[in-house]
């Protein structure tokens, strides 16, 4: 089904649109080491019944996990000069039309959200999640974050082990990309290896 373009960041219409398309995946798992040890469990989730499903005595927390990720969307996600380039490198029909100050660009939706100390006092851990459905992009079948760092393995894997640092506010995206460049951004930061802070995204 094709998602409608909206013409301004609407946050209910992303929330409408939040939703992963079911993938047959065959990407062989990448093996990291060298894990930091201040990590802590995270889960990707699709959708904020599943969420719920799993915590039901966090039901708030869940929502407030999502709103946060949803609104780190809007603002850090990756912009496009034409829709085109943005289903080069996200697939069909997998972006939307915005517009911000007058200036047009096209951005992906939300395929999920990473949360993280959901039963811990103090805050929640949260942010937006993505992956590919383009046979193009370097990252397909793959989760990744609005500043191109992939997770090892693929959209199967849900529950990781992760640094702190992978939820650190990333800085709000002002420019457009054109095809290609956000797929350079994903394989020159998975070109890490087992770096210290590649460790951080492993299982």
């Amino acid at each position: 089904m094709t998602r409608k373009r909206s013409k301004t960041i609407d946050l209910r219409k992303m929330r409408k649109a939040f939703a992963l398309k079911p993938l047959a995946v065959g990407v062989a798992a990448i093996m990291a080491s060298g894990c930091a040890d201040d990590r802590q469990d995270a889960k990707i989730y699709t959708s904020v019944e599943d969420c719920k499903t799993d915590f039901p005595d966090a039901v708030e927390k869940c929502e407030a996990a999502y709103e946060t990720a949803l609104q780190e969307s809007a603002r850090t996600s990756p912009r496009f000069n034409s829709e085109h380039d943005c289903e080069y490198e996200f697939g069909p029909n997998q972006c939307q039309q915005v517009s911000n100050n007058g200036h047009s660009f096209f951005m992906p939706f939300m395929a999920g959200y990473m949360v993280s100390r959901l039963l811990t006092p103090g805050p929640i851990y949260s942010q937006p999640i993505y992956t590919s459905y383009s046979p193009y992009s370097s990252f397909r079948s793959r989760w990744v974050t609005a500043d191109g760092q992939v997770f090892n393995g693929d959209i199967r894997n849900r529950k990781y082990k992760v640094s702190p640092s992978v939820y650190k506010p990333k800085p709000t995206v002002t420019r457009t990309v054109s095809r290609g460049g956000f797929g350079s951004s994903v394989r020159a930061k998975s070109s890490w290896g087992s770096s210290s802070r590649s460790g951080s995204w492993g299982g």
